[in-house]
């Protein structure tokens, strides 16, 4: 509940205690037009409304980068009002055009504030709750959460991003980690070799310290040959040259693998984000997409080339390692370990946490990148309103957010990673105090114990790995769950088992009492019925918003109706093959794109292995040949994104010539000469 401070204290003067309150809403409209704030609150008895006479002059709505204060009105300028609840039979909401009424029925129906779109969400979540406190006589929590669509059903966690329905309390981790698994199997030759060499880097090494420490002081030097100490330091250097030739040919594998990898995880990203239906894209903004292609596949690269295999390594050596400490003296062995379970308690409590700020960082990032491309793409926009001081601001708030997640997340590893040192040293001082004890009585020869020592610190690299892979492995599987979020998308849009197969359309249209929405329960179409034969040309008109590029959306399939039937040559579009249905209807669209390439590219988009003559009969028909041969490289001229270079006429012509040259037996001219002279 969010009570303002001039109102809490104006209750209080009533009598009336605001902590008493079940729920509130604020309305900021006036019932006679203009915007004035209404406050509205109930507790078990009775429902409170508080209006403020003086109209707000400057009225900022959400959305703005800097929001300013709202004016207050001063006590004396509210009234106050109170009703039984008892008395009350409902509190209902009215829509209007763009704004609603909440209105009271008692005896009869009485209007008690107005309120714009930007409240709609708050006042029925107000009005539902004052139904359930009428109805049950009190609120339970579970009355309170009502948005599910944001809401995880299991906990009522709310969902960090809304557009993505996971929750990062009650994601199964483990799945996601043994499916990420499956995705070694295309791979799983170059890993075995990399696992090899790192395996015999790995014997190698743990064959050093045995040499150093043991082998040339409890055997060479107290032999006093020196044909033996050449013997062993003949060992160790041949250890040496054996391990750094396999670290070579493993860096040679690993570099294969980690291209492969990194290629392979993109374009499987793309290529699904590609089959996914219009209404994927309308939900996300172009920054967060991007982060999934690119940030995305590179972390769970990491899973592949610093994950798998640098973990089975590790596992060897702390395996081996304990295996020679056992050997060598299973107490001192014992008195090592004293710390391992502290270690693990402490690693597995951190764990959730890294976890949860990898999810948290990747939002952050993902916002940021989403404004720079915003800016970038709307540059022109910028430029033309002199904003660019407002960019820079509504970056910076973004990069502060990054920021501090970044912060919070490396204190937390500077604190965590120096404390488990800090118990890794402990357990070597340990050693040397208890085997230099023993050495000194002769229970122990020097060697065996600057052996083991060296074997301690050989087995807390693995467990200092292990603890590193906190951080690591919380970044891959939270970059492994968005990206199977996108692979295992079902596109809204799909064909039967068995779609009918049409090469060539004869043209002819009907669109039979359909009607459609974006959002459930607002339609924008009502049972709209027209038909076109085919050669026939018609003009479909109606005022902004009516619902003319929907109707064009849904002839194309890019979105399916919710009642109703779209034929072509007599046949349901939902029965035909969408490649024939995309082939035979060309599209001309209000909202133009050009892509990053030539001109004679962006023309043969539809056709790429159309000759050159057809492309510049193309664009002849469409009006666009005459300034294509004024610019510097003619057809050959390189665009930028968006087409930038060229006005808003000129992209028009070059989108007419694009669809012209697909040669449609259906074309749809979607306000196709907005920006043309007459």
């Amino acid at each position: 509940m969010n009570i303002p401070e001039n109102i809490e204290k104006f209750l209080l003067c009533q009598g009336i205690d605001p902590d008493s309150f079940l729920a509130t809403a604020q309305c900021d409209r006036g019932l006679t037009g203009g915007f004035v704030d209404t406050f509205l609150a109930f507790d078990k008895k009775k429902l409170y409304v508080v209006r403020n006479q003086a109209e707000i002059k400057n009225k900022v709505f959400s959305g703005f980068f800097k929001k300013k204060e709202n004016e207050k009105p001063e006590q004396a300028q509210l009234i106050f009002e109170a009703y039984e609840i008892e008395n009350i039979e409902s509190l209902f909401v009215i829509n209007l055009t763009a704004s609603g009424l909440v209105a009271m029925k008692t005896d009869g129906e009485t209007a008690l504030c107005a309120f714009t779109n930007t409240k709609m969400k708050e006042v029925y979540r107000f009005c539902g709750l004052f139904g359930k406190q009428k109805e049950k006589g009190e609120l339970h929590e579970e009355d309170l959460v009502t948005d599910d669509a944001v809401r995880c059903g299991k906990c009522g966690l709310v969902y960090p991003e809304p557009d993505r329905k996971i929750c990062p309390k009650c994601v199964k981790r483990n799945a996601i980690f043994l499916r990420v698994l499956k995705l070694c199997l295309p791979y799983r030759g170059l890993i075995v070799s990399i696992i090899l060499f790192m395996f015999i880097n790995s014997l190698l090494g743990l064959a050093v310290p045995y040499l150093q420490g043991k082998m040339l002081f409890d055997w060479a030097l107290k032999s006093k040959n020196m044909g033996n100490v050449l013997l062993v330091i003949g060992l160790m250097v041949g250890c040496q040259l054996l391990s750094t030739l396999a670290g070579v040919v493993y860096g040679i594998v690993n570099a294969r693998l980690s291209t492969n990898v990194l290629s392979s995880l993109k374009m499987q990203v793309f290529s699904s984000m590609q089959r996914l239906s219009l209404s994927f894209f309308k939900k996300r903004q172009t920054g967060h997409l991007m982060t999934r292609v690119n940030s995305d596949a590179t972390d769970l690269q990491f899973f592949f080339i610093d994950g798998i295999p640098y973990l089975i390594v590790n596992l060897i050596n702390l395996i081996g390692g304990l295996a020679i400490m056992l050997y060598m003296s299973w107490k001192l062995t014992l008195l090592a370990l004293v710390a391992l379970p502290v270690l693990v308690l402490y690693v597995f409590r951190a764990w959730p946490k890294f976890w949860d700020m990898s999810g948290l960082r990747y939002i952050r990032n993902a916002k940021l990148t989403s404004t720079i491309s915003d800016s970038f793409k709307g540059s022109r926009v910028v430029k033309a309103f002199g904003r660019e001081q407002t960019e820079i601001n509504r970056f910076g708030v973004k990069n502060d957010a990054c920021f501090e997640i970044d912060t919070v997340r490396g204190q937390y590893i500077g604190t965590l990673f120096p404390f488990m040192s800090l118990i890794m040293t402990a357990s070597s001082f340990i050693i040397w105090g208890f085997g230099g004890a023993s050495v000194m009585v002769g229970g122990m020869q020097f060697g065996t114990l600057l052996s083991f020592v060296m074997y301690v610190g050989f087995i807390f690299g693995p467990i200092q790995f292990l603890s590193n892979m906190v951080g690591w492995w919380s970044n891959c599987m939270s970059a492994a769950q968005r990206i199977f979020e996108i692979t295992d998308a079902v596109p809204e849009i799909t064909e039967i088992d068995d779609p009918v197969h049409i090469e060539r359309f004869r043209g002819e249209l009907e669109v039979r009492d359909i009607t459609f929405g974006y959002e459930p329960n607002k339609p924008i179409l009502k049972h709209v019925t027209m038909k076109a034969e085919s050669g026939q040309m018609i003009g479909v008109v109606g005022h902004s918003g009516a619902g003319k590029s929907t109707l064009v959306n849904l002839i194309t399939r890019l979105y399916d109706v919710n009642d109703g039937q779209i034929l072509i040559d007599r046949v349901n579009i939902k029965d035909l093959k969408i490649s024939d249905l995309r082939r035979n209807i060309g599209i001309v669209s209000q909202d133009i794109y050009i892509f990053m390439g030539t001109v004679a590219e962006n023309i043969a988009y539809g056709n790429p292995g159309c000759g050159m003559d057809t492309i510049i009969r193309a664009a002849k028909i469409a009006n666009a040949h005459d300034f294509i041969e004024k610019l510097p490289e003619g057809y050959d001229t390189r665009l930028g994104a968006g087409g930038q270079d060229l006005s808003g006429g000129e992209k028009q012509r070059l989108s007419i010539a694009r669809a012209i040259l697909l040669d449609p037996r259906i074309l749809i001219l979607d306000e196709a000469t907005a920006s043309l002279d007459t």
